[in-house]
C-alpha cells in the first residue's frame, strides 16, 4: 500500500450543505482557499441546485469563480439537471459530478424521483459535458444501506454505476451515506462493482455514524481502491437519516495514511487551522479525532 491515495475533499459541498448554519460565499472562498493551501488537490466547492432546497449552497457559481485561478487543482461542483448544468458553465466549472441512489426510496425522498427517472435527468448533461469537454464524476448514495429500506445488496449498486459508468463518468464515487458499513460488507461491495468498473475508477465515499469509515476505507484499500472523498473536521450529515453523522474527517484519513506510510502531501497543521476556522463559523466542534487531540494539545501548551 505504498502508493498514493487521491483525496478528493468534499467540506465545501457536501459537509455544509447538510450543516444547519450557512456560511457565506466569503467565508466559503477562504475555507476553500485554506484547504488548497493546506495541500489539498481536489476540492469540491459548491452544487447549482435549487436554493429553495439547498439554501446552503446559494452563491455557489461566486465561490466557483473567486477560486478558480487555482488551475493546479480540481474544482468539482454538483450538477443535479441541465439547468444546474448551464449554470455551471457560466461559472466556468470544468470538473461537475451527478449523483443517483442505490436506493429507490431514498432517491425518491432525497430528488423527488426514482432511480431510472434521475438518470433520465442527467443523461442529457452527461452528452453536453462530453461535447464541451467537461469531465464528470459520479456518485452513488446509500450503497451500503438506507434509511427506508434497510441493507441494499451488491447487485443493486452494480445496475447504478454500470449506467454511470457507460453513460461516460470518469470515476464513480460509492457513498456509504447513512454510515452502517463494516469493512466485510465495503470489500464485498468493492468487489462487486470492480467487476463491471474498473477498480482503478472507483472512489469511497463513507460516512462515520457507526464508527466504521477508517476500517472501511482500510479495507477498500487492500482491495486496490485508490481514491477517497472525506470532509474537512468530518462536516456534514444527511437529512434523511436520524443520527447520521458527517463524511470520514479529512484530518483523520490523512493521519491514517501517513501512519501507513503513504504520503498525502498535505500539511496538518494548516489543515486543523481550516477546519477550525469553519467550526466556529457553524457553531460546533469539529467531529475530528484527529483535530480534537491536537487542539487538545495545543491549549495543553
Amino acid at each position: 500500500m505504498s502508493d498514493s491515495i487521491h483525496i478528493v475533499e468534499v467540506g465545501p459541498r457536501d459537509g455544509l450543505q447538510n450543516e444547519k448554519t450557512p456560511i457565506s460565499v466569503a467565508d466559503r472562498i477562504a475555507f476553500v482557499e485554506a484547504l488548497i493551501g493546506a495541500g489539498l488537490k481536489a476540492v469540491e466547492v459548491g452544487a447549482f441546485v435549487s436554493p429553495k432546497a439547498i439554501p446552503q449552497m446559494v452563491g455557489s457559481a461566486e465561490v466557483l469563480r473567486g477560486v478558480s485561478h487555482h488551475t493546479n487543482c480540481e474544482l468539482p461542483v454538483l450538477v443535479p439537471n441541465e439547468k444546474g448544468y448551464e449554470a455551471s458553465q457560466a461559472a466556468g466549472a470544468k470538473l461537475i459530478a451527478v449523483f443517483a441512489a442505490a436506493s429507490e426510496s431514498f432517491s425518491c425522498a432525497n430528488i423527488n424521483c426514482g432511480i431510472a427517472e434521475s438518470i433520465e435527468r442527467f443523461k442529457p448533461v452527461l452528452a453536453r459535458a462530453k461535447a464541451d469537454g467537461v469531465r464528470v464524476r459520479g456518485y452513488i448514495s446509500t450503497v451500503l444501506g438506507c434509511p427506508y429500506e434497510g441493507e441494499i445488496k451488491p447487485q443493486a449498486v452494480v445496475d447504478v454505476a454500470k449506467v454511470l459508468w457507460d453513460l461516460g463518468c470518469y470515476e464513480i464515487s460509492l457513498g456509504d451515506t447513512i454510515g452502517v458499513g463494516t469493512p466485510l460488507k465495503a470489500r464485498q461491495l468493492l468487489r462487486a462493482v470492480a467487476g463491471h468498473v474498473p477498480m482503478a475508477n472507483l472512489a469511497m465515499h463513507f460516512h462515520d455514524t457507526y464508527g466504521q469509515a477508517l476500517a472501511n476505507l482500510y479495507a477498500g484499500m487492500e482491495e486496490g481502491c485508490r481514491a477517497v472523498d472525506s470532509a474537512a473536521g468530518g462536516l456534514g450529515g444527511c437529512p434523511y437519516a436520524p443520527g447520521a453523522t458527517g463524511n470520514v474527517a479529512t484530518e483523520d484519513v490523512v493521519y491514517m495514511l501517513e501512519g501507513l506510510g503513504i504520503g498525502t502531501g498535505i500539511d496538518m497543521e494548516k489543515l486543523v487551522a481550516a477546519t477550525n476556522v469553519v467550526s466556529g463559523l457553524i457553531g460546533r466542534p469539529p467531529v475530528s479525532r484527529v483535530a480534537a487531540a491536537l487542539n487538545a494539545k495545543a491549549r495543553a501548551k
